[in-house]
């Protein structure tokens, strides 16, 4: 279920890990009894309702409804993607990632450290060449920014970098595979030449691939490295890691449109931007962002190309606006960028922008309005026509029921919303708190399994369940045999080992509900649970059965039979009540 790295690692790793240290090292924790608590690193609030349970290996927040294991909690707070995640946790605890020799093949780390020395190359080039040197400063950039930023030089010779890094077959092929080499009727040549370069790096502060600016007028403008084994564009942002290195958890997050954009908005103090890279943002870029701040600001100009560029940046958006995150669009005057105008204008100017921002719900509206005839009938109905399907996108909450109530406003026509809405996978915490869902007999064993596998050993036989059709029974069979075969595993390890089952998400909401902190109560409520399971069964197969004057003597015995183990169920129940 892990993907490429084995099941038994992940077990392995969460066993070793203390979740409270993880946790520990990013957010304040105190002792409150046998957990620990602290104020939710996910959304504002006055009083803690952040809890994490050693005994779980597992947090979970009151507040906002967040929760989830060590893994899950780097993937949200640090913005690192799952494999991410376990290898930091891994390196905490001295184990090397393992991998399924059944799967894909890893990644080499020569890629990593080889994209490492083309940098450091780069960056050397920088120093020694004049005309590199004085178009950044014609660009305003100072050299301590530069630095900071990684920025080099390519040459404009066809093979400076496949000499420095050697023509061997190995550093040929690696050289390939990380999209540095192109190739031509005489061979392989170097992909960057008389170039600026700017190191795009992951989440870790690896570089993963490069973007390389013209200083001639002899190709485009800028080119980017190919999609590759470490790089895919449109799970990247140029300056995400550097923005969240200057502060672990941002307020707002500003996207533009280029690199200089974000260089030179840094150097004026604004280190909390970030560049889509060359391609529209995309709902992984949108997740990413508010992994790292629950406002983000899209900066476009004001022309055409940059409307359309903001539209796909609010289709994209939209499925993750969960409460407490906001998004706004900063339009600036046509003909200019972020680098022209801090440069013309100043950084307070700039950030008054900024604070002015256009909200994403008036937007919204202002997109649609703009295309119907507001004064008519027809005019109002194909404007719900139009935004209705968007906003079934938003989750529920709040937030979707005022974008309803103002689609309906403005239609001087009542809207009605769906009735749930799935969020996306990976998707980060919802700021609102989960709605609460009825303790069922079903649920609550479910709960007390995930929470306890131990208690598979408690399960009566699953005879009394044949042919059972009961919704989500399916799932409490499978959850039996597995806690049956692995009774020492803590919630933490089932769940990730159970991250890709449809059921995860389930199941990762029934582990934060409070249960009997009393152990022998504890397996009254489950066993009682299980009863309560058995009792819903067999009552089902009562009504499902003809009447008893229709039926023939072994299905009349059959009836008689079900019967009594009702009342023998109903007994066990009434007994067990407190």
């Amino acid at each position: 279920m892990a993907g490429l790295i084995p099941d038994s690692f992940i077990e392995e790793l969460l066993g070793r890990l203390d979740i409270v240290e993880v946790i520990e090292r990013r957010v304040p924790l105190k002792k409150a009894g046998r957990e620990y608590q602290a104020r939710c690193p996910f959304h504002d609030e006055k009083t803690p309702s952040f809890t994490v349970s050693p005994q779980k290996q597992f947090y979970h927040c009151f507040g906002c409804g967040a929760h989830g294991t060590a893994i899950g909690f780097l993937m949200n707070y640090e913005g690192f993607e799952f494999v991410d995640a376990v290898e930091e946790l891994a390196r905490l605890v001295g184990l090397e990632v393992p991998r399924e020799a059944a799967s894909a093949p890893r990644p080499a780390e020569g890629l990593y450290e080889l994209m490492a020395t083309a940098a450091a190359w780069y960056q050397e080039q920088l120093r020694q060449s004049t005309e590199a040197i004085d178009y950044l400063k014609s660009r305003g950039l100072s050299g301590e920014i530069a630095a900071q930023f990684g920025i080099g030089f390519a040459p404009g010779s066809w093979d400076g970098l496949l000499k420095e890094l050697g023509t061997s077959d190995r550093h040929l092929g690696l050289l390939k595979r990380a999209g540095l080499l192109s190739e031509g009727k005489s061979g392989a040549y170097d992909k960057f030449r008389h170039r600026i370069m700017f190191p795009i790096h992951d989440r870790r502060g690896r570089v993963i691939a490069f973007g390389g600016r013209a200083l001639a007028d002899d190709g485009p403008k800028y080119l980017n490295s190919p999609e590759t084994e470490l790089f895919h564009k449109s799970r990247e942002l140029y300056g995400l890691y550097l923005a969240r290195k200057s502060e672990a958890k941002l307020d707002r997050i500003l996207v533009v449109e280029g690199y200089m954009d974000v260089v030179a908005l840094a150097q004026f103090g604004l280190r909390n931007c970030v560049a889509t890279l060359g391609t529209a943002t995309t709902g992984e870029h949108a997740e990413l962002l508010f992994r790292a701040a629950d406002e983000v600001i899209y900066c476009f100009d004001g022309d055409q190309a940059g409307r359309k560029a903001a539209w796909r940046a609010l289709e994209a958006t939209l499925p993750r606006l969960r409460e407490g995150r906001q998004a706004r669009f900063l339009f600036l005057p046509e003909g200019e960028d972020p680098d022209s105008m801090v440069r013309g204008e100043g950084a307070d100017a700039f950030a008054t922008r900024i604070d002015e921002a256009q909200p994403l719900s008036e937007y919204f509206f202002e997109y649609f309005t703009e295309q119907v005839d507001m004064n008519s009938i027809d005019g109002r109905a194909r404007l719900v026509s139009l935004a209705k399907p968007h906003l079934d996108q938003v989750p529920a909450g709040v937030f979707r029921d005022m974008m309803l109530e103002r689609l309906g406003s403005l239609a001087r026509h009542r809207v009605e919303g769906r009735l749930e809405s799935r969020a996306p996978r990976g998707a980060s915490p919802s700021r609102s708190g989960p709605p609460a869902m009825q303790r069922t007999p079903m649920r609550l064993a479910l709960a007390h399994l995930v929470q306890k596998p131990s208690l598979a050993s408690a399960v009566r036989d699953m005879e009394a369940f044949e042919s059972c059709d009961l919704p989500g029974f399916e799932i409490y069979r499978e959850l039996v045999d597995f806690c049956a075969k692995s009774p020492n595993m803590t919630t933490a390890q089932l769940l990730e080992i159970w991250h890709d089952h449809p059921a995860s998400s389930h199941l990762g909401k029934l582990a934060t509900w409070q249960l009997p902190a009393d152990e022998a109560r504890g397996v009254r409520e489950f066993r009682d649970a299980v009863t309560g399971l058995e009792l819903q069964w067999t009552e089902e197969r009562i009504g499902r059965m003809p009447k008893i004057v229709e039926l023939g003597p072994e299905d009349r015995a059959t009836l008689l039979a079900l019967q009594q183990r009702r009342q023998q169920l109903i007994g066990e129940l009434r007994d067990a009540s407190p």
